[in-house]
């Protein structure tokens, strides 16, 4: 077994490893690590909870300790994330394993005010982690300088471009220096991920940690059928009977996830909502009352969801299934993280059954289905269209909605909103 000690890493990043208990690299940091200390450019492919952002923030903060700028208040490295939950995420891990070093680090997310990241940003910031929309916000009012930038990150970039950012990530790059170190990290090499590392990586090295669209084998995987007026009875009836803890649920909509959440509150299970509606600080309120127990179910979408990190999460329940495939592979790599076990509930009417068999196809298995007593299919039901479904097999990049990050959307922005994705959809 590998060690943080074989590296490359210095004492200080050593010492905050040791502290937080880690001993031992994941095979994405094992691999990265090496490389990026090279100074060479990445393309990563890494599903949630492998452990990569680790696998960029140490080897970042290495490199930036090996000297010093002419401007010490200069912003040195750039990592883009594409919500905020994903942006306090990284920002945390710099701050952790930066401790022993003497680095500033500042998240820029829509959602919050704008002036207390101004006065951070004066103050001095050599690393910023940021939101595409938000960081534009703060180069239209000349509140940040990027000409100074020698490492730039693009995290979750799939999600990124699925989400419509690839104008503005375009608009950042042309204002970074052309010399730089270049990552970019995304679940899989979809084709316009590989577009994009063309333009942007210069010889990359390319490290893929598990199989592409690969669903944990960690995690019990199950299909409840049942009637689609009876999915949130036969969810608090699986949560009580089972008395299953720490819950993260799935669903596809904010009104949607708003309303489970207030159903299963009514009938006596503690829980709350998280989506691109809600404030940053009832959002960061919900995840940490979650985490520590205070909300047993925290209802989510798919975008609010991306950079939720919690350890040891037990179960994950799809309340509906989502319109592509490979977002159920993300959401159930939630649970089942580190070789422990996790449990997968996806409850699926007839309106889902392509969504299904689409899954099946894609994570090349069968999923158990079991009929729980007292909730099977009325076969009478004929199926639905799906409210606010949308064709992404093209996966082409459409405009997003500012707010489904926590970025404020402009007049602008919102006359160019694509009308095939309603902000109901988040």
């Amino acid at each position: 077994m590998s060690s943080f000690n074989t590296l490359g890493l210095s004492a200080p990043l050593l010492a905050a490893l040791k502290k937080q208990g880690y001993t031992a690299p994941t095979p994405i940091q094992a691999q990265a690590i090496p490389v990026i200390l090279q100074r060479r450019d990445v393309l990563a492919a890494a599903q949630t909870g492998t452990g990569k952002t680790a696998g960029f923030t140490l080897p970042m903060l290495e490199l930036l300790s090996q000297h010093k700028p002419a401007n010490p208040k200069a912003v040195r490295a750039l990592v883009l994330a594409p919500t905020r939950e994903l942006v306090a995420q990284v920002h945390e891990s710099v701050k952790t394993y930066g401790a022993g070093m003497n680095f500033h680090a500042t998240p820029i997310f829509g959602g919050v005010g704008i002036h207390p990241q101004i006065s951070a940003l004066r103050r001095g910031a050599q690393i910023v982690v940021a939101t595409p929309g938000r960081l534009l916000d703060h180069v239209s009012q000349r509140t940040i300088d990027l000409s100074k930038v020698e490492f730039l990150v693009l995290d979750e970039a799939d999600r990124m471009l699925d989400m419509g950012f690839i104008h503005d990530i375009k608009k950042i790059l042309a204002l970074l220096p052309k010399k730089r170190q270049n990552l970019l990290f995304s679940a899989t090499f979809a084709p316009e991920i590989k577009r994009l590392a063309g333009e942007l990586l210069d010889s990359p090295e390319v490290i893929e940690v598990a199989r592409q669209n690969s669903a944990a084998e960690s995690v019990k995987q199950t299909f409840h059928p049942v009637d689609r007026e009876r999915k949130r009875d036969l969810l608090a009836q699986l949560i009580r009977d089972q008395d299953l803890k720490q819950v993260l649920v799935f669903t596809r909509t904010k009104h949607g996830a708003n309303k489970l959440s207030e159903f299963l509150t009514r009938g006596g299970l503690r829980a709350d909502a998280i989506h691109g509606n809600k404030s940053q600080s009832a959002r960061t309120k919900a995840l940490a009352d979650f985490k520590k127990g205070a909300v047993r179910v925290l209802v989510a979408t798919d975008i609010a969801a991306r950079g939720i990190d919690i350890d040891h999460l037990p179960h994950v329940v799809n309340y509906e299934l989502p319109n592509v495939a490979e977002d159920y592979v993300h959401r159930i790599g939630r649970t089942g993280r580190a070789g422990r076990e996790g449990e997968a509930i996806s409850l699926v009417c007839i309106d889902e059954k392509d969504l299904a068999r689409n899954i099946e196809r894609l994570i090349k298995r069968e999923i158990p289905k079991v009929v729980v007593e007292g909730y099977a299919p009325d076969p009478s039901i004929r199926p639905e269209p799906i409210p606010n479904g949308r064709n992404r097999s093209s996966r082409a990049p459409s405009r997003a909605p500012r707010h489904a990050t926590g970025d404020r959307r402009t007049p602008r922005e919102g006359a160019r909103r694509s009308s095939r994705r309603p902000s109901s959809r988040y």
